[in-house]
């Protein structure tokens, strides 16, 4: 098996966290969590900025008594010298996950992140096969109000097709940005400008990321107080409107999305295989063994049910593929016409 290293940053992050750790654990050489808020998620936490629902404890006990082979490290923002207990930024903690990294690759995952067992032993048969990989991105299925709803459009399938979350690391390597995630060698040089994996070729192999990023109410409505206050962008701003009139109202279905009232995104049925840990938790929440509170399931089934909302998703479909690839198209003669015109 390749020495993996996984690094993980957490906030609230359970239950979805035990069931990735317990996925990961076979496949890791070593599992690092940094846990805790950012100062912009102070909201969210403990005065400590710890989590609010108990994942700091969680990760002591599973390192006390789940974890025979010693591979999980737990760090905090005060183990890294943040006095107050409070992560500057997200490149912060991801740096902190990957300056401690001992294995030969760094695989970045979120908490609600997972990948089907077969597919991830695939990926430790590639690098295996091929150590000159310097960094691979997958493609992703995001899933959203349920686990059998999947949500489309123009950001999944155009704008950000895909997740960077492999990467070869070695001494001297750095880990520079959080957004986008970006690993750079020796030389100063992005893994994903030397031998990289793109989303393509894993798609080919059959190798998705799927991510439960908007399946719990829980997860929504932490995703709205972290990025109502963040001060890199400014298109989250109305994300509290977005929680009651969309999250929970399924109002204006086709722009389902927090980006913005013209980026299509609408909603699908996914019918497809889940990795083997979110069928343990979907069995675990059907019997009762996980108490988790979940959306509403019957405004979403009638919505999905809706010969009209399936016609406009084929209407945004191919307005979305003619706008961006003749957007595409069209780019190469609006430059040369600039140029022309004495612009830049």
């Amino acid at each position: 098996m390749p020495r993996i290293t996984f690094g993980i940053i957490s906030l609230n992050g359970l239950p979805f966290l035990e069931y990735n750790l317990r996925a990961l654990y076979s496949f890791a050489h070593q599992i690092i969590v940094v846990e805790g808020a950012v100062e912009t998620a102070r909201g969210l936490a403990r005065p400590d900025g710890h989590s609010q629902d108990g994942t700091y404890e969680f990760l002591q006990r599973f390192r006390a008594e789940d974890d025979p082979d010693k591979k999980l490290v737990l760090i905090s923002a005060a183990d890294a010298g943040y006095a107050d207990g409070f992560w500057p930024e997200k490149d912060e903690m991801s740096q902190a996950y990957a300056t401690r990294a001992r294995g030969d690759w760094l695989w970045q995952v979120d908490g609600d992140e997972f990948y089907r067992a077969e597919d991830m032993q695939a990926v430790c048969d590639l690098l295996d096969a091929q150590p000159d990989i310097t960094a691979a991105s997958f493609p992703y299925r995001e899933f959203w109000g349920a686990f059998d709803c999947r949500v489309r459009g123009w950001w999944h399938d155009f704008e950000h097709p895909a997740f960077h979350r492999l990467f070869r690391w070695r001494p001297g390597y750095t880990y520079a940005t959080h957004r986008p995630p970006t690993v750079r060698d020796e030389q100063g040089r992005d893994l994903r400008t030397v031998n990289w994996l793109g989303p393509a070729e894993m798609k080919a192999r059959g190798v998705w990321l799927y991510h439960y990023s908007y399946v719990l109410p829980k997860q929504a409505e932490q995703k709205v107080g972290y990025y109502s206050h963040v001060t890199w962008t400014e298109q989250f701003r109305e994300n509290a409107r977005w929680l009651e009139y969309k999250y929970y109202g399924l109002k204006d279905p086709l722009f389902i999305s927090e980006l913005g009232r013209w980026k299509w995104q609408w909603l699908e049925r996914y019918s497809g295989p889940h990795p083997q840990a979110i069928q343990q938790m979907q069995a675990d929440l059907a019997s009762g063994a996980l108490a988790e509170p979940q959306r509403r399931r019957d405004d979403l089934e009638r919505l999905l049910r809706s010969p009209l909302y399936g016609l406009g998703r084929l209407a945004a479909r191919a307005a979305l593929f003619l706008t961006w690839h003749g957007r595409r198209a069209v780019k190469p003669f609006t430059r040369r016409l600039r140029a022309l015109l004495g612009g830049d």
